[in-house]
């Protein structure tokens, strides 16, 4: 399958390799102790809730990296719309690895699976507009990636991922430099400096920031936690020279009129750590 920009293979197997690290050890003892070694059974991945399925891709690859021989019948694909009562996949082959590969599999099942639903949610709420939806850096510490993920399955979008690959010049930035036109005068003499192309964004809190932004010569500008007059305001006057992105507080009941505003972005740090788990459970074929 085709993976986002920022997951490999390597990636992927270095997670899964820690994951497993952390929650077997020096050995599943209950599996160890009650199933047999050369058991063969079966079970499926049930649905108990309403939303969008994802990381069915994951615990395939979680569950082939663990025990090769095990075979999955997959009935749905990530980001298929599914309800309660559902069942997403069989698995097939040893007992032991089964039930060892569950828990992590069903981890990132249920909450890549709340992710999407929330980040199909918001994209629903904005139907209509040019709007997008954004996640933010606001996840779980070496679980981004997954999460980042879950996010363009449930189909809104990734902003930066990481500190690097994109400068975004925040209130502390600004406040530490001096003012808007300084930081941007400086990062772009050091993109220069150190031979990098990455866009630049500002963080702004007023109009007179928006101004000085624009004027300063920026790829994107961050409205923040601007009340809808003044946004509208902004958009207006910003006038598509630059990409626009909302942000501060979005949600599930604001996030449509501030599409309505005409900004081109609209981030939100809720859809991933606000999102709640799914329910779902691997229950064995009897």
């Amino acid at each position: 399958m085709e993976f986002p920009h920022y997951i490999t293979e390597q990636k992927l197997q270095q997670f899964i390799r820690q994951a497993f690290l952390e929650d077997v050890g020096d050995g599943d003892h209950s599996t160890l102790a009650s199933v047999p070694y050369e058991a063969i059974q079966e079970a499926e991945l049930k649905v108990k809730d309403n939303g969008i399925i994802a990381g069915i891709e994951l615990a395939k690859i979680i569950f082939d990296t663990f025990d090769p021989d095990l075979q999955v019948e997959q009935f749905m694909n990530d980001g298929d719309e599914v309800k309660y009562g559902d069942v997403a996949f069989k698995i097939k082959g040893s007992a032991q690895s089964i039930l060892t590969c569950e828990r992590l599999a069903l981890n990132c099942m249920q909450r890549m699976s709340g992710i999407a639903t929330y980040a199909n949610e918001m994209m629903k709420l904005v139907g209509g507009t040019n709007t997008k939806i954004l996640d933010t850096r606001k996840t779980t510490p070496n679980f981004r990636m997954i999460e980042k993920w879950a996010v363009k399955i449930g189909g809104a979008e990734n902003h930066r991922f990481g500190l690097y690959d994109m400068v975004m010049l925040k209130d502390n930035h600004v406040d530490f430099c001096g003012n808007i036109t300084k930081a941007v005068v400086q990062t772009k003499a050091y993109l220069q400096a150190n031979n990098l192309d990455l866009k630049i964004e500002v963080e702004t809190r007023n109009m007179d920031e928006v101004k000085e932004a624009l004027a300063a010569g920026v790829d994107f500008i961050m409205l923040d936690n601007f009340d809808l007059t003044t946004m509208k305001e902004a958009v207006e006057f910003i006038g598509g020279r630059v990409k626009t992105e909302a942000s501060g507080g979005i949600t599930k009941e604001s996030v449509r009129a501030i599409a309505e505003t005409g900004v081109d972005f609209i981030s939100s740090g809720a859809i991933i750590h606000s999102a709640p788990n799914f329910d779902i459970s691997l229950k064995a074929i009897k």
